[in-house]
């Protein structure tokens, strides 16, 4: 039986390291995505081979292979991360700075690359260029952070091995939907379910509406020449 506390730390936990580890996954990928975009240099190729098959890497054998670096017996088990939340964190990192990575790429090849001819001609360097073709590649890099969200908000697998899904430490909510659903209570794991459901909605429609905001801002400062 899961208890109301159990509950609320479930969320509190959920929050706090899908929140930290799309923060860390966004600061890794997308400097990534836009050196693999922007940038030609040797072995990229297969830099690129790897990001993109990590996007689809399944997520139980990330949460295997992190387990046995980390356990205490591992190579790194001498900083006894193993079923803490400090290891979720790094398992959903492994997991979403590939997305984050992939789509950044992505969303930067398809911008008119004359923009950054053009910011050139005007006597920007190298790096101012490449920024004005990450400005208006914005929507696809918050749509990179958004899909990290959701790729390690619904993970269970992963988390699972890592953490242990100790109840009251390192429970998360998809676990204990898991948990309930083992216990025969379907009932209650839909509703748990629901509530992370509603969770990652409001995440994804705050990060929508603030990119929707400032494209907004940006076009009436382009056409009037200030922001109302």
């Amino acid at each position: 039986m899961i208890t109301m506390s159990q509950f609320w730390h479930a969320l509190w936990l959920s929050l706090v390291v899908s929140g930290l580890a799309t923060a860390i996954s966004a600061l890794i990928g997308i400097p990534l995505g836009t050196l693999l975009a922007e940038y030609d240099f040797r072995g990229k190729g297969a830099i690129l081979t790897v990001v993109h098959t990590f996007m689809g890497l399944p997520p139980v054998v990330v949460g295997v292979f992190t387990f046995l670096v980390i356990m205490r017996s591992g190579p790194l088990g001498s900083i006894g991360i193993v079923y803490t939340a400090t290891a979720m964190v790094v398992v959903q990192v492994i997991l979403a700075t590939p997305i984050v990575a992939g789509f950044t790429h992505a969303s930067l090849q398809v911008v008119d690359p004359r923009l950054g001819l053009a910011a050139r001609s005007l006597g920007a360097t190298r790096a101012q260029s490449v920024y004005a073709k990450m400005r208006e590649a914005r929507p696809g890099l918050i749509a990179a952070v958004i899909a990290g969200f959701g790729r390690v908000i619904a993970e269970v697998g992963a988390v699972t091995i890592v953490g242990g899904a100790i109840s009251g430490q390192t429970d998360t909510l998809t676990t204990i939907v898991v948990k309930l659903t083992r216990q025969g209570q379907p009932g209650p794991a839909l509703w748990v379910g629901l509530v992370l459901l509603v969770f990652a909605l409001l995440v994804n429609v705050v990060l929508t509406r603030l990119q929707a905001d400032k494209g907004r801002r940006e076009m009436e400062e382009k056409v009037t020449g200030y922001v109302s």
